[in-house]
């Protein structure tokens, strides 16, 4: 099969031809038709070492992916070959910028026909994150306020679109060219924060000085969430959390169903060809704003 690796940390990526991926107990192999992969996950440790920490380059990167069950490991249940299905890969296994891959079965859910594989991988990262920063480790409830940093962006569309509906207040942070594409009730330019007062979460995906800066910005008995690090400055009296996605079969197919019934609006940008993808990885090269998927069934 044709993927797309990386060898070490300075060589770049290439396209090359691997054999085709082993469906281990509990795994399924799927044929790729589109995936999506974060920009930064060249830095992440687990895109070179396995579980134990050992070597496993060359690499392949990508974790999100959208396509069609090929082959049924030892064991497992819950899906069948030729359904459509769309979800995430392992971080430490190889991922989804290929034209095959093997997953946990768990880490998938099935996709309904009226949805675009295009689409469909653009929204497990996006869509999980969002929904287990707000409700799972945020604990936002109708009436509430919520802030959301860089609320523009993939996650934070997604997020505001799901405090909405759940009858929160989104406040949303971004530069002045993310005005008119903010889903949020009230936009505040990213150097404004002084300005906000207190909210009951702010839910932050920038880190750095921003995060820093939130703390100070949650109500007593809030809480602070984050994806980009750990917080060093938490709130006075109040939660500060931060987590790394999981997979949850359950939800994407809520998720899923809220697209289907125009609740939910998913940002696609730049779709790239497998043998270009290493292109997309250059913010460079991206013209549209939104998601970058890679099709690699063409």
């Amino acid at each position: 099969m044709r993927a797309i690796v990386a060898r070490d940390r300075e060589s770049g990526l290439s396209l090359v031809d691997l054999p085709h991926p082993h469906a281990a107990e509990n795994d399924v192999v799927v044929r790729v038709h589109a995936a999506g992969f974060t920009p930064g996950e060249l830095d992440w440790p687990g895109t070179w070492t396995d579980r134990a920490g050992r070597d496993r380059t060359p690499t392949v990167p990508g974790h999100e992916l959208s396509g069609e069950v090929v082959e049924l490991g030892y064991g497992t249940t819950g899906l069948t070959v030729g359904q459509r299905v769309f979800g995430l890969a392992d971080w430490t296994r190889n991922g989804t910028l290929a034209e095959y891959v093997a997953v946990e079965a768990r880490n998938l859910a099935p996709l309904p026909a009226d949805i675009d594989h295009t689409l469909a991988a653009a929204l497990p990262i996006a869509g999980l994150t969002a929904w287990q920063g707000l409700f799972d480790h945020g604990r936002l409830t109708a009436g509430q306020t919520v802030l959301i940093h860089g609320v523009a962006g993939g996650v934070g569309s997604i997020a505001a679109q799901l405090a909405r509906e759940a009858g929160a207040r989104v406040i949303g942070t971004g530069r002045a060219h993310d005005r008119a594409r903010a889903r949020a009730d009230v936009f505040v330019e990213i150097s404004q924060l002084a300005d906000i007062g207190q909210v009951d979460l702010v839910f932050d995906v920038l880190g750095g000085e921003i995060l820093d800066r939130s703390a100070a910005l949650v109500r007593p008995g809030g809480t602070l969430v984050t994806i980009a690090a750990p917080p060093t400055v938490k709130p006075a009296d109040g939660r500060a959390v931060f987590f790394v996605v999981e997979p949850d079969r359950a939800r994407l197919a809520d998720l899923a169903q809220r697209v289907r019934d125009g609740r939910l609006t998913v940002s696609v940008g730049d779709v790239w060809p497998l043998a270009e993808a290493a292109k997309a990885f250059d913010p460079a090269n991206r013209v549209k704003p939104g998601k970058a998927i890679v099709r690699a069934d063409v």
